[in-house]
């Protein structure tokens, strides 16, 4: 078994979420579970088929997210992982519709920051063993974090 550290190539700012599903079906259900969250979402789907032709499945309503997320999974190239890139929203807004979708195995990361995937590969193929998901810890928050943190939750909405 080899590993591989496979940097996921996206701008800065822009969220992704990286996940394992299992059918050929999955890349139309995950359009069609995204496209119902808001008309304002803008996304791209890649899909890693495992058996039979072994393509990358695509779809989205943007088409630089769609190549975004080919790309991307062309480069991991890990049997039935997916990637979804979004603009337009956060993953807060779509995680929970991403693992309602019945051929969603489990979700890696849903992130904004610059993402690791860590890739094993044997004879077989290959498989995500996980991802490194932006930086460690640089210390604890303090009273003054705590309240910049909630008063941001609140400024944006997510907290009342």
């Amino acid at each position: 078994m080899e590993l591989h550290i496979v940097a996921v190539d996206k701008p800065d700012d822009m969220n992704v979420v990286v996940g394992q599903a299992h059918f050929i079906k999955t890349v139309e259900d995950l359009h069609e579970a995204l496209a119902g969250v808001s008309p304002h979402l803008r996304f791209g789907v890649a899909f890693c088929e495992a058996s039979g032709p072994r393509l990358v499945r695509c779809s989205g309503n943007d088409d630089r997210l769609v190549e975004l997320a080919t790309r991307n999974a062309l480069t991991v190239g890990a049997g039935h992982s997916f990637f979804v890139f979004v603009e337009e929203g956060y993953p807060v807004n779509i995680l929970n519709t991403l693992k309602q979708v019945p051929e969603v195995c489990g979700i890696f990361c849903a992130t904004a920051n610059p993402v690791e995937v860590i890739v094993a590969e044997t004879e077989l193929g290959r498989g995500i063993v996980g991802v490194i998901d932006g930086y460690p810890p640089a210390g604890v928050e303090t009273s003054g974090d705590v309240a910049d943190r909630k008063a941001l939750l609140r400024t944006i909405g997510y907290k009342l």
